[in-house]
């Protein structure tokens, strides 16, 4: 069983510090105090008479045993500090005071505390310890930022009081330089020093060879040795392993083993380090044997492997699939007494789990946690992913949320998992709800993060909200890459949206981002779908003038194209541009034509097709029969169908309902409902789901047999009654009879069935009889499914039957079912319609409890919902409930809302509005303006529903913020 692992206790980080002593890196922030020539901050001091009474203490020799001193440490901030060094009468106390207070862990020096300690020392002359100070502040710096700011210090301080580098803290900042990558400051640092008249030592010339080889500069590298032969001085194995470091960075190997030879004959042993250099260099070029001998080599020396060493080769046989030999190799590492670290476990964890063998890779992680480890974020993320690729999604989830109630914070690509999770089994919202949480409390949301929302939307027909997404994710900075286009573009052609799909096909072109085959391949099977065979044949060519080669799939689609608008001979001319192409045809393509010359009564010379295809060895498929069995029963041959359906099954091939719908409505055509019902009981006895279609095709073969068995007796009454009530009490019986007589057929209706037969007629607009039907079901024992639900609910909002909506819903809810959103929209947009306004608000603050992500709230409920019905007031009652409890929304959203208010009639003239601003109409802000009209129009209306007056303060806060578009 997989079992998180407990949190270890942790040293206090203040204790930690304490240990580490004075000569330890103390952090600061990038501001110095106001009391320093150098300012740009100011502080309240709320202790006026603290450095007062420090600095009387200061005044005994045996101030550090004060205890009152220590009573007033913790209130001490960097500005006391700062005023203390400025004005206490004795600089040796002062400087002890500074060393000191660095080691409580109560305090840590910014850099205006630096800067006044330096100004002191070095204004009294006191050059030695002042050097020692300024290698304190050089070794605090956190990031490169704050490197540079040190550097402009040290040069002002420089330039006031002549105190230039010593050799030692030259040799520190280059240290520190090289920590942060900062080749270029590196090398002025380097020039300034051999300016200077300091003499390099051999320390000096390795960390600017170190610097430099970690970019991969390794030929100035290679001059800075020479410099060292210059002084009259020798490289050491330091100095080799960096160059051989960049030779590898570089992917030259050979040149690495050259300067290995040239170290190994000047005399300088090779060590640890070194070996590991040339073993990741190997792994990385993907030449695992030899980095395996050189591991070998590397012990048969006597050099023991450190744990990196043995990480390295680990996580290249992982990456190679070769788990197993991983596993073996952590062994010999375990024998030598090196333990693994955390990166090798999850190196093996994830690779065990990729090669199938996640049980052994669970076992890894338990060993793991008995080593006293404590796992990554990387860790949680491979065992995530592949419990998720295994089909256990609720271990994955058990994990995750394991993670974020014990402060593992999970990394973007453990988000991605779980939201990719959710949207498999279809809670989007659930998906969309973690999505908020990154946007909120990070880590922040990435392309493929987007990429997997917007692909859901588009799945389950929410392309309002896919563009929205879209417009959110331009909104907060990211690019959209070649796959959110595939993304947007196919789904938009699977809707039927070619317009929509084209633009972002040519925003695709503009934005420099070519597009591929998928992409090309998405928007001709749009139009292939419509039946605009002639635009999917123009962009098929503008595809090839672009140098994208296309593929079978696009050959075949439009060799279906073709053969479905009976446009036979062009279909084989596409043959023969593909076989010239190189592309030999397939099944598709064989069954391509088949199924067009099918749908266009020419089934004869489809079967000569037929016959080819299996002369050529080509093995005809589920769709080359179905397309057949279709063909046949629209000529009144379903006998001959039914037998290829039995030639079919024997090859292995097992029917889907396409192909016995097909079949059955031949038979219902031919009047044998007798065989049409033994079809639907095979159906079912092959695993395959009757869907409505096929219910609806039984039903049309009763209401047939029902009128031949009456013909007679109805002969002078032809014309149907269209009394409605009539048709649905006919409809119900018909409805009865159809489950009575699959009955009869052994096909016992079960919750499948009625919950197909509901969905169905819900569909078509016939709630009465669905109803009708559940309460039938029930009678018999049967307990509605949570799609029966959902299809009365939404059925019976669609009619306004807001009563019989209500109940559905609180059955719903006792019965243990979740509704989702898209049930919450159809509810309360149905009561607002029926005027039960005040239940529509009480529904929506019931929706709100659920702490679904709130802009997809406002998309949804509100966007397509309420305001699309006209619902301004509501609406923004809605939104002030949702501030109230503060569900906040992305600026993306706000600007949304007020786009749409606007269009509603909540107009302003723009150039008024820009005038009273005073906001210039320059083009770089004119986008930027619209959107903060449009939030103004969306405050005032807000402003007015709330009964408040704006004021011209008002108009000052907006022209204020207006600043910010100049």
């Amino acid at each position: 069983m997989l079992k998180p692992h407990k949190t270890l206790p942790r040293m206090c980080f203040h204790s930690l510090y304490f240990l580490l002593g004075s000569h330890q890196s103390s952090n600061f922030s990038s501001q110095p105090h106001p009391s320093s020539p150098l300012s740009i901050s100011s502080n309240t001091d709320p202790f006026p008479e603290l450095v007062s009474k420090i600095s009387i203490i200061l005044s005994s020799p045996t101030w550090e045993r004060s205890s009152e001193l220590s009573h007033l440490i913790p209130k001490l901030k960097p500005h006391h500090v700062v005023n203390l060094l400025d004005t206490h009468n004795n600089t040796e106390s002062v400087l002890r005071f500074f060393h000191w207070v660095s080691r409580t862990h109560f305090f840590k020096h910014d850099m205006s505390c630096f800067v006044s300690m330096l100004n002191r020392l070095v204004r009294d002359r006191l050059f030695v310890p002042a050097d020692n100070v300024r290698i304190l502040m050089i070794k605090s710096c956190r990031n490169e930022g704050e490197v540079k700011r040190v550097i402009q210090v040290l040069s002002e301080i420089n330039t006031t009081y002549d105190f230039g580098y010593t050799l030692y803290s030259f040799s520190t900042l280059l240290i520190q330089l090289g920590k942060f990558d900062m080749d270029g400051l590196g090398r002025d640092v380097y020039i300034e020093m051999l300016n200077s008249g300091i003499r390099p030592n051999l320390f000096t010339f390795n960390a600017m060879i170190k610097i430099l080889c970690n970019k991969g500069k390794v030929q100035e590298a290679e001059l800075i040795m020479g410099h060292i032969f210059h002084y009259g001085a020798c490289p050491d194995t330091f100095t080799y392993t960096s160059l051989i470091i960049g030779h590898c960075k570089n992917g030259n190997l050979d040149l690495a083993f050259e300067m290995f030879d040239r170290m190994v004959k000047d005399g300088c042993d090779p060590n640890s380090v070194t070996y590991s250099a040339l073993i990741n260099g190997l792994c990385s070029e993907g030449r695992l044997e030899e980095a395996m001998d050189m591991l070998e080599e590397m012990i048969d020396k006597g050099i023991e492997p450190t744990v990196h060493a043995y990480t390295i080769p680990i996580v290249s046989l992982c990456d190679a699939g070769r788990s197993c030999e991983a596993v073996k190799l952590l062994g010999k590492m375990k024998k030598r007494g090196c333990g693994p670290n955390v990166q090798t476990y999850t190196a093996l964890i994830s690779g065990l789990s990729r090669d199938g063998k996640f049980e052994v890779a669970i076992g890894v992680y338990h060993k793991m946690l008995a080593d006293g480890l404590v796992p990554t974020a990387v860790t949680y993320s491979a065992l995530i992913n592949q419990l998720y690729v295994e089909g256990r999604f609720e271990t994955a989830l058990t994990i995750f949320e394991w993670m974020l109630s014990h402060d593992s914070l999970p990394n973007t690509e453990t988000y991605n998992v779980i939201i990719k999770g959710f949207c498999s089994i279809g809670y989007i919202q659930k998906a969309t709800a973690i999505f908020d949480q990154m946007l909120k409390a990070g880590p922040s949301p990435n392309v493929i993060t987007y990429n997997i929302i917007i692909h859901i939307y588009f799945k389950q027909g929410y392309m309002n909200n896919a563009m929205r997404l879209l417009e959110m994710m331009k909104g907060n900075g990211l690019k959209l890459d070649t796959w959110t286009y595939a993304n947007l573009i196919s789904g938009f052609s699977r809707g039927g949206k070619l317009e929509h799909a084209f633009s972002l096909f040519n925003e695709m072109v503009e934005h420099g981002i070519s597009p591929n085959v998928v992409t090309y391949n998405a928007i001709i099977n749009g139009y292939l779908t419509v039946a605009k065979v002639d635009d999917a044949l123009a962009l098929f060519w503008k595809m090839v003038e672009s140098g994208n080669v296309p593929s079978s799939g696009t050959y075949n689609m439009m060799i279906s194209g073709f053969s479905k608008t009976n446009r036979i001979s062009e279909a084989e001319n596409f043959c023969g541009k593909m076989v010239k192409q190189g592309l030999l045809p397939n099944v598709i393509t064989y069954t391509s034509f088949i199924d067009g010359l099918c749908k266009n009564g020419r089934t004869s010379l489809a079967f000569k097709i037929f016959h080819e295809m299996k002369k050529r060895d080509y093995f005809p498929n589920l769709c080359t029969y179905s397309s057949l069995i279709d063909g046949l029963c629209q000529e009144g041959q379903a006998e001959d169908a039914e037998r290829l359906l039995d030639e079919m099954e024997k090859k292995g091939i097992t029917p889907d309902e396409i192909t016995l719908n097909s079949l059955m409505n031949g038979f219902v055509a031919l009047g044998r409902i007798d065989r049409a019902f033994l079809l639907c009981r095979r159906m079912m006895g092959v695993g395959c789901k009757p869907n409505y279609r096929s219910f609806a095709i039984l039903l049309k073969g009763l209401q047939k047999e029902s009128h031949s068995l009456t013909e007679k007796a109805v002969a002078q009454h032809e014309i149907m009654c269209t009394c409605s009530s009539d048709e649905k009490c006919i409809s119900t019986g018909s409805v009865y009879n159809l489950l009575a007589r699959l009955a009869d057929y052994g096909c016992e209706p079960n919750v499948d069935t009625y919950t197909t037969l509901v969905r169905g007629l819900c569909g078509k607009g016939r709630c009465y009889e669905a109803d009708q039907l559940v309460e039938s079901m029930k009678k018999k024992g049967l307990q509605p499914s949570e799609e029966i639900y959902r299809a009365l609910l939404v059925g019976q909002c669609k009619n306004l039957e807001v009563e019989s909506a209500l109940k559905i819903f609180d059955s719903m809810v006792t019965t243990g079912f979740q509704p989702c959103l898209s049930d919450y929209k159809a509810l309360i947009c149905a009561l607002c319609k029926a005027n039960f306004r005040q239940k529509a608000q009480c529904m929506f603050q019931t929706m709100l409890k659920k702490h679904w992500n709130s802009d997809e709230v406002v998309w949804t409920v509100l966007l397509d919902g309420l305001l699309k019905e006209g619902e301004t007031d509501l609406s923004l009652e809605l939104l002030h409930v949702m501030e109230s409890r503060n569900c906040t929304l992305n600026f993306q959203t706000r600007v949304m809302l007020a786009r749409e208010l606007s269009a509603l009639g909540c107009s302003i003239e723009i150039p008024q509005i820009s005038k009273q601003l005073g906001i210039v109409k320059e083009k770089q802000v004119q986008s930027k303006l619209l959107m903060f009209l449009e939030m103004i129009l969306l405050y005032k209306k807000f402003l007015k529903m709330m009964h408040i007056s704006h004021s011209s303060r008002d108009l000052k806060c907006f022209q204020s913020a207006s600043c910010t578009l100049r």
